[in-house]
């Protein structure tokens, strides 16, 4: 395969010799390779546009993140679940058996119903496997390229150009870069003084 800055540089000699001695049986092949260079140009200038790095460097990897926070926040919150229906359960030999029944029933129901965690948590995981997989592909495309587009930086982070009450919605916080109760407490303590 021919390097890009062989093309490059052939089509570019090519140009400047037609330039130079010009024939009416070659103007239609300068106007071709001006043609050539300009399609190059702006295949690479829309290859550098794309941001094509923060696919790899950001996207997938805050979106792998925040689907792990996702299954360790249902595991959390489906055994919380079940420690209450455990503590209920304790008590219902207290209470009369249509009662007791009653509520055994539904405690059942609750049961039943936090097996969503068990299944979401599964095709969470899945969908954390096929992002990776994304990822790795991504990166190796990205190698490539800059491999055979050497001058091209294809590893630009852009900007969050989000402005006013848009720019702090942001959702939950991943649990190492969210606010500690004690920095808040002390946001609010200087609030007093």
């Amino acid at each position: 395969m021919i390097e890009r800055e062989k093309v490059v540089k052939l089509i570019n000699t090519v140009i400047q010799k037609v330039e130079r001695h010009p024939d009416p049986n070659q103007t239609q092949v300068y106007q071709e390779l001006l043609s050539l260079q300009a399609i190059i140009d702006q295949a690479r200038a829309e290859l550098r546009s794309t941001n094509a790095g923060d696919i790899n460097q950001k996207h997938i990897p805050t979106a792998t993140d925040e689907l792990d926070a996702i299954i360790k926040a249902t595991e959390g919150a489906t055994m919380t679940i079940f420690s209450a229906c455990e503590t209920v359960e304790r008590t219902l030999p207290g209470i009369d058996e249509h009662h007791r029944n009653a509520v055994q029933n539904e405690i059942t129901r609750i049961y039943e119903a936090c097996s969503f965690q068990d299944i979401t948590g599964q095709r969470i995981t899945k969908v954390v496997r096929s992002l990776k997989d994304i990822e790795t592909k991504v990166a190796s495309i990205l190698g490539i390229l800059h491999d055979r587009m050497g001058d091209m930086e294809l590893h630009h982070t852009s900007k969050d150009e989000r402005v006013g009450d848009v720019a702090l919605m942001n959702g939950p916080q991943m649990p190492d870069a969210a606010i500690s109760q004690a920095d808040i407490d002390k946001l609010l303590a200087d609030f007093d003084n």
